[in-house]
């Protein structure tokens, strides 16, 4: 049985259903609008997209290429995962050689294991050859794992350069598959490849930056806004970003102060706009990828220049041992939903392959406020009852209505996919121009 659609814990759901009601009104333009697009710029070849609905809007809050939650997902519409691995390894394999997958190298995380065996799976039921091609600097020769939750077996294969190409015992692929998202730097058996990588190393945390990110999805949701007739503001967070930050040295703390100041101005005046009862917050994380460390809610510039030394050393830490040197001041967007017996605080997480949205959970956190980071100790996960990979909405029903919710979910987390394709593209671009010089 599916899961209910949550409910907003709010009264104030008018401009959400406003919004919703347009989404329906225009499916018909939203799709072919997402059909031009797909066909200027290719999509990534996989990603993730944390949502927040706050009943006056919603808007996008992370978007991750290089997605760890395969695990989560509703195993009934598996057969949307396959076919739409199809369409994406046909871009980069059409003669099917196959590809070697290369994980994290946090093996003890069971967790992030499972994740790792049901993308291999999904690969393979696709009808490609995949090998897992580890980076770990202690592995010599094949080793098998089984994993703890469920008992699957895996063989991790050690990563071998040959020229300009990699592979694993004799098999050569076609393309390379990091499901890594090279936070320390991309080790040099991965640099100047023939072969293809996806996504690109360059889009690797080492120097991807949110920032950049939502830059392409500000102007992604302009456009969708136009073809919607709508205020952008409606899907799309604000951010500033502060580019040199040392939180333990204090070095770039005016920088946050005066650009917390003027987004929560900026803030105001938008809730005055819509008559928003709330008080505005804004929320300060790295400006690379965090694993959920490294962020924290300000509802004042206050707030910043009072953060003690232990909130100084919670905001320097990054995944890897990595220094945070710069950070995004975003739009706080409180979560409106509420799941489960208890009603924890939730957001759904929407996952993609290619251009189709393919499954989803909610990200439940009952030690969190609507306010804060619920990717924290406390979190846990609950499949989201996607229809129709939220393609297809019933427009004989309530715009709130089950299909109907997820539809648009499923509306904005493809408008932060084609910001990030965007974002590939220019990356690529970027480097071809460099080898050329």
């Amino acid at each position: 049985m599916q899961n209910p659609v949550p409910r907003l814990a709010t009264a104030h759901t008018g401009p959400l259903l406003s919004l919703e009601t347009r989404l329906l009104e225009r499916t018909a333009d939203i799709e072919a609008w997402f059909r031009r697009q797909w066909v200027e710029t290719p999509p990534p070849f996989y990603s993730s997209v944390d949502l927040r609905n706050a009943g006056y809007k919603l808007a996008p809050v992370d978007t991750n290429l290089f997605p760890g939650g395969f695990n989560n997902l509703n195993a009934t519409f598996e057969p949307l995962c396959v076919q739409a691995l199809k369409t994406a390894l046909l871009r980069v394999c059409p003669s099917a050689q196959g590809l070697i997958l290369v994980p994290e190298n946090h093996t003890r995380n069971k967790f992030y294991m499972e994740n790792v065996a049901t993308l291999f799976s999904l690969i393979q039921k696709a009808g490609y050859r995949v090998h897992l091609g580890s980076l770990l600097p202690d592995l010599s020769e094949p080793r098998e794992i089984t994993l703890e939750l469920s008992g699957r077996k895996l063989l991790l294969e050690p990563l071998v350069r040959d020229g300009d190409q990699v592979r694993v015992g004799d098999f050569t692929p076609c393309a390379v598959l990091l499901n890594n998202d090279l936070s320390a730097g991309v080790p040099p058996i991965l640099q100047n490849l023939r072969q293809d990588v996806l996504p690109p190393v360059g889009l690797g945390w080492h120097a991807r930056k949110k920032s950049q990110h939502f830059g392409f999805y500000r102007e992604t949701a302009r456009e969708l806004a136009a073809v919607l007739d709508i205020d952008p503001w409606l899907i799309d967070p604000m951010f500033r970003n502060c580019g040199q930050i040392n939180f333990m040295k204090r070095e770039g703390e005016e920088c946050l102060v005066s650009n917390v100041e003027l987004m929560l101005n900026d803030l105001r005046a938008k809730y005055r706009e819509y008559e928003i009862p709330h008080e505005p917050f804004v929320i300060i994380k790295s400006d690379a990828g965090t694993y959920g460390m490294g962020v924290m809610t300000a509802r004042s510039a206050d707030d910043v220049r009072e953060m003690n030394r232990r909130a100084r050393s919670h905001m320097a830490s990054a995944k890897d041992g990595s220094d945070v040197t710069g950070a995004i001041i975003q739009e706080g967007v409180p979560t409106f939903e509420r799941v489960g017996a208890e009603q924890a605080a939730a957001e759904p997480v929407v996952y993609m392959i290619d251009q189709f949205v393919v499954g989803g959970f909610y990200r439940l956190n009952s030690q969190r406020g609507n306010d804060e980071n619920l990717n924290a100790p406390g979190m846990r996960f609950e499949q989201l009852a996607f229809d129709e990979c939220c393609g297809h909405p019933d427009l004989a029903a309530a715009p709130d209505a089950q299909p109907n919710r997820f539809y648009a979910y499923g509306v904005i987390a493809r408008l932060a996919a084609l910001a990030a394709a965007r974002e590939v593209t220019a990356v690529t671009s970027m480097s071809a121009t460099a080898a050329a010089a």
